[in-house]
């Protein structure tokens, strides 16, 4: 959440975004309920978290998320608040969620607009970040949490009865993917 300690109490669903246009230019600021309600089009991070052996961050997330509960996720992330920077939203979102302090900038790779033809869409900008230290990951939005090497995150992909993932992001990891086979035989 964007905010200090008094935001933390507030419902999810009051905090208030930016609604972008189809440039990702903002157009007006609504709160989260609405936006969601309506499909209205704004902003999002994914962050790909990576220890200090290169294992990625896995998570399940909680039942009580307002948008994929309980469905797995290789990035950690959310929505960008109403002024935000996605560099700030980066940072802010990854060290929320790991529940760790101190960690550098994440690093931008690419932006796409993630749509999933059914009046849902946003802006995603995808970034990675190493967190060689331990992690403790907030209760609130992590039900479960691992770091799976690259071919196991690959493997766990492909095994959607058992690993249901997160659309959005799903289509970042397979843009992800691709531009890492592009430059890089491994892909990983």
């Amino acid at each position: 959440m964007v905010g200090g300690p008094a935001d933390a109490a507030r419902d999810p669903a009051d905090e208030i975004l930016d609604v972008v246009d189809e440039h990702d230019t903002v157009v007006a600021q609504v709160p989260r309920g609405e936006v969601y309600a309506r499909g209205l089009r704004h902003r999002c991070v994914f962050v790909e978290a990576r220890d200090a052996e290169g294992r990625v961050f896995v998570h399940r997330r909680t039942p009580t998320k307002l948008v994929f509960p309980s469905l797995y996720d290789m990035f950690v992330g959310g929505v960008v608040g109403a002024g935000e920077s996605y560099d700030d939203a980066a940072l802010r979102e990854a060290e929320e969620e790991l529940g760790v302090t101190g960690l550098p900038r994440p690093v931008p790779l690419f932006t796409f607009l993630y749509d999933d033809g059914a009046g849902r869409s946003w802006w995603s900008a995808v970034y990675e970040v190493r967190c060689p230290r331990p992690v403790d990951p907030q209760a609130e939005e992590v039900a479960w949490h691992g770091f799976l090497t690259g071919e196991e995150l690959a493997s766990r992909v492909k095994r959607v009865e058992e690993w249901q993932w997160v659309p959005d992001g799903l289509a970042a990891y397979e843009r992800l993917r691709a531009l890492r086979a592009r430059s890089s035989p491994s892909g990983d």
